[in-house]
């Protein structure tokens, strides 16, 4: 009997014992490949001994100090390594646990600067279908996860939708993506008209949205055209790159591919790889001395925010990204991984859409290929995906909902940056395996 109060109780989980390289291996001696990174977070894999020795010498000297009394050169150092790096002037990090505290906190600090300039009304955030920014509750509230809202929406604060850049469901026939982004800006600028622009505090946007949609990168001039519409109207733009930031895509920075600099930014997964707890929020100068000309004291924190040994642990995992070239890695491997999905995948006749960025994949499910209908969700089929790849030895991260919250399934596959080219052929050869065990071809049928 176990008593963990897990998140679904009536499951018996596996005991992970211990964790080398790409593979975690279970109590029974059997071995996983974590091609998901768990959710999106394993980037260095396991048990790497820099980032090990890191978190020892921290301890050695000192665990955790609170941060009203002290500051500690991990956190320094860090704050540091991540301000030289970040795109823009988002020079001040402001440390936390994890992604849903690192999103509280830019939501909080979006609405006190807007106090300090004496603009109280300013209020409402406008997010996107589709999306999820996290549990806690103001998280839950700006999230477009339909099917987390649903029990707690007496408990979520007002907050508005608009459509996702969802290019593969809604970019129409011959509508280029220029064009396509315009729209999605005029529906966001419309949206803001409709409030009252006096009225809204933020937009709030994963620049490559995560496991909600299934990995939906933006198209051609999206996140700068959105970037113009918060600016007329002095919106503030917060990016989520929770789980598409610290070299996911290729790039440290999410955004920085696009070339467009928010004025929050959000990060925490791939910051300290799992090695410790940790999620930062990264603000601009301009909001960051508001605070400190105007009440000069934000009004939030936590207790383990900048946590001495979970700042040494992604500073670690910082530098060992850098000095092993990994993110080149990401890119070249990314390529390859979704080349050789679509080698695989593209004649499957359930396999709509093969997307992403980087280590950052996803492979979008359908029950008929010309007219991108879903799958029945009444099948299961993201939770048959999941059950028959853990079987075949591989962690992968398939989701429901896809499309609307209820209909469409995906799965995500995010593996570590230390992969080989020889790892990502195998994870291929088992994603396609378990594919064509939950979705069999027809036998007239030929892949």
């Amino acid at each position: 009997m176990s008593y963990v109060f897990h998140r679904n109780p009536k499951s018996e989980l596996p005991y992970a014992v211990r964790g080398e390289g790409i593979e975690i291996v279970d109590q029974n001696g059997k071995r996983y490949i974590d091609a998901s990174g768990g959710a999106a977070v394993s980037c260095l894999g396991h048990s790497h001994p820099d980032v090990i020795a890191a978190i020892k010498r921290q301890v050695d000297a000192l665990a955790y100090a609170h941060s009203s009394f002290f500051t500690t050169q991990a956190a320094e150092d860090l704050a540091s390594f991540l301000a030289e790096r970040s795109p823009g002037d988002l020079n001040h990090i402001y440390f936390v646990s994890g992604g849903s505290e690192a999103i509280e906190a830019a939501l909080k600090l979006a609405r006190q600067y807007f106090v300090e300039i004496n603009q109280p009304g300013r209020s409402v955030f406008i997010a996107r279908r589709q999306s999820y920014h996290g549990n806690t509750l103001g998280a839950l509230a700006i999230g477009g996860n339909a099917w987390r809202r649903a029990p707690f929406l007496p408990l979520l604060t007002e907050t508005h939708h608009v459509s996702p850049c969802y290019a593969y469901r809604d970019q129409a026939q011959g509508e280029s993506e220029l064009d396509y982004a315009q729209r999605l800006a005029d529906e966001l600028e419309q949206k803001i008209l409709e409030i009252g622009a006096e009225k809204v505090a933020a937009f709030v946007a994963e620049p490559v949205v995560g496991a909600t949609a299934g990995v939906l990168p933006p198209v051609e001039g999206y996140l700068q055209k959105i970037r113009d519409v918060c600016d007329r109207y002095g919106v503030l733009l917060i990016f989520d790159e929770v789980m598409a930031g610290m070299g996911r895509t290729g790039h440290l920075f999410a955004c920085a591919e696009d070339s467009v600099v928010p004025d929050i930014l959000t990060i925490a997964k791939g910051l300290g790889a799992g090695y410790q707890p940790i999620g930062a929020m990264l603000a601009s100068d301009r909001i960051y001395q508001r605070i400190v000309e105007g009440s000069g004291f934000f009004q939030h924190g936590h207790t383990y925010m900048g946590h001495a040994a979970a700042c040494a642990a992604a500073l670690e995992v910082q530098r060992v990204i850098e000095r092993d070239q990994l993110l080149e890695n990401v890119r070249a491997r990314g390529e390859q991984l979704r080349a050789e999905l679509h080698q695989q995948l593209d004649g499957h006749p359930n396999v709509g859409d093969i997307r992403g960025r980087g280590l950052f994949v996803g492979i979008e499910l359908v029950a008929d290929k010309n007219t991108k209908r879903p799958l029945d969700p009444s099948l299961k089929t993201h939770a048959k995906l999941k059950a028959v790849a853990k079987e075949k030895g591989i962690m992968i991260y398939p989701m429901g909902g896809t499309v609307d919250g209820v209909h469409g399934d995906h799965i995500l596959l995010a593996p570590p940056f230390i992969c080989t080219a020889d790892d990502i052929s195998r994870i291929v050869a088992l994603v396609c395996e378990t594919v064509l065990d939950v979705l069999p071809v027809p036998v007239d049928a030929k892949l």
